[in-house]
């Protein structure tokens, strides 16, 4: 529409501007934006347009980012008020290939605290709201970006990934998200102060509307940065698949390590039934690996990531729990802290088990050309933020189940590398559910190809109710 002047790049900015000065208050998902500079850039980008001139796939498109990527004006806080001050000097890589792709990045969105939560709410800029029901959570660490895309201020979003951040906002908020193969995407500029070395299991990844534009995304997004793109370059497979009813999937709906909606799980069944109605070759199929010991190992090596930033005072106290846990004492939270503490030569035996799991998913995935799974254990739950994320509860099944169980879906494409696309397939008593689809290893586009036919048969991305229009 803008490179036929249908409207301008001035005009959709503003229009983000409007539903941002409308629903914001309500939602909270925008944490600081540079209006002025983006109407700037949307001028410009309006000029070209007139000159009959393109900057890229993004020509003209108001884009929002997730707090946590290097914009340089904004500061990259992370949700911690002790980096309230880290202004970054450069852009991540990410914002600078947003940007030369011709897309008007004018806002960030909000975070947890440290990218820690399936909740997105922290001191400096407080809790955002799932547009769905303002009562309950939009999903984290992505939480603000999924609920930016949503609610329309924003065409395009990047978010991240350790541990469903992309996927479970995605699929809480009834939007698309893509968790792509580690390092496709280079996380520079999206790394704590003061950390050079990339994080173990963390994906950069976009978040969008339609899974073309997941798609169109990628496409922008990868590529090496540094040293390393003086010499490697990325040439994604293309899906060789023309139709449903070419692909042949596993199905994984339940799991003996995490307790899952029985209600989520009927509505993705009946999902799946009708993706088989259309001619997809649909198998109860999943690679052959214990799932509980799969968990624990995921757990164990995500948990040695994260402790990687955490400060002096949370790495001493977690001193005692990982005591307890070689002393056998196996809770959740004691694994939590034992696994900042391992050694190396520990971690690199959970490595070498990792590395036997994803030969295990290769060999699946010679017979099936993609796994079809929950993204988390149930729908968006109501907001709690007493005590620790340890100790919290959701209801499953009429149950307080430990909220942290739900990292199996998490774990069960990430721990091992693997892309994997979060699709919205409808609604569960009003609330927005998504369907999993897991790809082999830099089969990124197949899993996203299997998204746009789902969509184009099932329906994609639908507006929460009241935020379909607003009065210009």
């Amino acid at each position: 529409m803008v490179v036929s002047r249908q409207v301008s790049s001035r005009e959709l900015l503003e229009e983000a501007i409007r539903r941002y000065e409308a629903f914001n208050p309500q939602v909270n998902a925008i944490t600081g934006h540079q209006i002025e500079q983006a109407r700037l850039a949307a001028d410009t980008a309006d000029e070209a347009t007139f000159r009959g001139e393109s900057l890229g796939a993004f020509h003209g498109l108001p884009v929002t980012i997730k707090e946590a990527y290097d914009w340089v004006g904004t500061p990259s806080t992370w949700g911690n008020p002790e980096w309230a001050a880290n202004f970054p000097n450069v852009n991540s890589p990410s914002v600078d290939r947003l940007i030369d792709a011709g897309a008007i990045i004018w806002a960030k969105t909000n975070v947890p605290f440290m990218l820690g939560d399936w909740q997105s709410y922290n001191e400096i800029y407080g809790c955002t709201n799932n547009p769905w029901d303002l009562n309950r959570t939009p999903g984290g660490s992505s939480g603000g970006s999924a609920v930016s895309l949503a609610t329309g201020m924003s065409a395009l979003e990047i978010g991240s990934d350790i541990g469903a951040s992309i996927r479970n906002p995605a699929h809480y908020c009834g939007v698309f998200g893509h968790k792509p193969t580690m390092g496709l995407i280079p996380q520079t500029g999206h790394t704590a102060p003061g950390v050079e070395a990339d994080t173990d299991i963390a994906v950069m990844g976009p978040l969008a509307r339609s899974a073309g534009d997941l798609d169109q995304a990628l496409s922008v997004l990868v590529g090496p940065d540094g040293y390393e793109a003086t010499g490697y370059r990325v040439e994604l497979p293309e899906p060789t698949k023309q139709s449903l009813a070419d692909y042949r999937v596993g199905v994984l709906l339940d799991s003996p390590a995490c307790a899952t909606s029985t209600e989520l799980i009927g509505h993705l069944q009946n999902t799946i039934d009708g993706l088989a109605r259309l001619g997809v070759e649909v198998v109860e199929a999943t690679p052959e690996i214990d799932q509980n010991e799969f968990f624990e190992n995921y757990l164990l090596l995500l948990r040695a990531a994260n402790g990687v930033s955490a400060g002096d005072q949370a790495f001493n106290d977690a001193e005692l729990g990982h005591k307890e846990w070689t002393q056998g004492k196996r809770t959740y939270r004691n694994l939590v802290d034992h696994a900042s503490h391992m050694t190396h030569r520990e971690w690199y035996k959970l490595h070498q088990q990792r590395e036997r799991y994803r030969r295990d998913w290769s060999t699946f995935f010679e017979e099936f050309d993609l796994l079809l799974c929950p993204a988390a254990a149930s729908t968006a739950f109501v907001h709690d933020h007493d005590g620790e994320r340890p100790d919290r509860t959701i209801e499953v099944n009429g149950r307080q189940e430990p909220v942290v169980d739900q990292l199996f879906w998490a774990g069960w494409s990430c721990s091992v590398y693997l892309p994997s696309t979060v699709a919205p397939v409808g609604l569960v008593e009003g609330l927005p559910v998504g369907l999993q689809i897991v790809a082999p290893h830099l089969h990124d586009r197949r899993s996203i190809h299997f998204a746009s036919l789902l969509e184009d048969e099932i329906g994609g991305f639908v507006a929460p109710p009241g935020y379909e229009r607003i009065e210009s």
